[in-house]
């Protein structure tokens, strides 16, 4: 079963939302890497339900390290991240597995495991399992930092409000604003429409669509491996596999369908620090070429869906009578994924990222 991610570098998942925990274990550390609590409990919280407008599920998502750490260091053996579910409410879905969510994978699970998986909550289909994701994830980060290599996400977009692209905002400082915090948006500009639209979208009792932006910045030429490790396989695969993504975007994305050949190559030129990209810089290059690095800067943009559930009366089929029957789904769920989904994509990112530099000898 494809519960895990990475060769060198690799997590495997595991837990259902409803069950007793959640969480991921962690194999390719080389002995003696740092583990930063500091910066686990950051992608932790950036994650945790509860935030003001969003999922009110308060759990309180304590880590527990059950095996390869001695003294703060990594010894090499594999690492067990797991955190127990405290605030689950199984009477929300007393309606399954009778009447399937739409846009869920209940029926798909239902019908697949013969009537036997754990729907409540989507099971181990749920999001919930994204906590494994941020936890492990948040581990890479001191073997980037090894190399220089740094991944940064922030909320693109909500509905039809977009922030500014990340390469044109400060990447180094933390978010201290109340509404960036909540948003995990680094374009201070934008804060205010996106919550307004949110709030609205909220009260109307439906969900909303949004994006996700990637950065990865200080890659030398040369990292990935062709074909099916390359950087875009490798991180499309990743980011396709968190609940709710539907599309990923790198440099200009689906843009480049509409324009000429001259328009999109970048010439090679001689820079201060061997070659280069012209528009390196601007973030305007392909960070990637052959799915390899080109060193400029990577951008990915991960499209998510309105979440399928909201308080909005749905129909669905009733499976014991065969008829379509009206379905409200109760529960806390939030209106818009992309907030709480910006530390899983930059986890991601850091995992394949990780394990490419492994993979390649870039990173020891």
């Amino acid at each position: 079963m494809g519960m895990g991610i990475g060769e060198h570098f690799r997590v495997t998942l595991f837990g259902e939302s409803h069950g007793k925990c959640v969480g991921a274990l962690l194999e390719g550390m080389p002995a003696g890497t740092p583990i930063d609590s500091e910066i686990l409990a950051d992608f932790i919280s950036r994650r945790r339900p509860g935030k003001k407008g969003l999922s009110t599920r308060t759990e309180l998502d304590d880590c527990e390290i059950m095996s390869g750490i001695h003294e703060g260091l990594a010894t090499g053996w594999p690492i067990l991240l797991l955190t127990k579910n405290t605030d689950v409410r199984s009477k929300d879905y007393s309606f399954l597995p009778n009447q399937p969510r739409p846009g869920h994978a209940d029926m798909v699970e239902h019908i697949r495991s013969e009537g036997v998986s754990d729907l409540r909550g989507g099971g181990s289909q749920s999001a919930r399992l994204t906590f494994g994701i941020v936890a492990a994830g948040s581990q890479a980060i001191s073997l980037l930092n090894s190399v220089g290599w740094t991944c940064t996400a922030h909320l693109s977009s909500v509905g039809d409000v977009s922030a500014r692209p990340l390469i044109e905002l400060d990447r180094n400082s933390d978010l201290t604003d109340e509404g960036m915090i909540r948003l995990n948006c680094r374009d201070r500009e934008s804060i205010d429409e996106m919550l307004e639209m949110i709030e609205s979208i909220r009260i109307s009792q439906d969900s909303i669509g949004s994006s996700v932006e990637l950065l990865i910045e200080g890659l030398p030429i040369g990292v990935g491996e062709p074909w099916f490790d390359g950087i875009e396989p490798a991180l499309a695969r990743g980011m396709m596999a968190i609940p709710g993504a539907r599309a990923v975007e790198f440099s200009h994305g689906v843009e480049t369908s509409r324009m000429k050949g001259s328009e999109n190559n970048d010439p090679w030129i001689q820079g201060s620090d061997g070659p280069t990209l012209v528009n390196a810089a601007s973030g305007d290059a392909d960070g990637s070429l052959g799915g390899r690095s080109t060193s400029a800067p990577i951008r990915v943009r991960v499209h998510f869906k309105p979440p399928s559930s909201f308080s909005k009366e749905q129909t669905t089929l009733h499976l014991p009578s065969g008829e379509q029957r009206i379905l409200k789904v109760g529960g806390r769920h939030d209106p818009v994924l992309g907030p709480r989904a910006v530390p899983v994509v930059e986890a991601i990112g850091l995992l394949v990222i990780a394990d490419l530099g492994l993979m390649g000898g870039f990173i020891e």
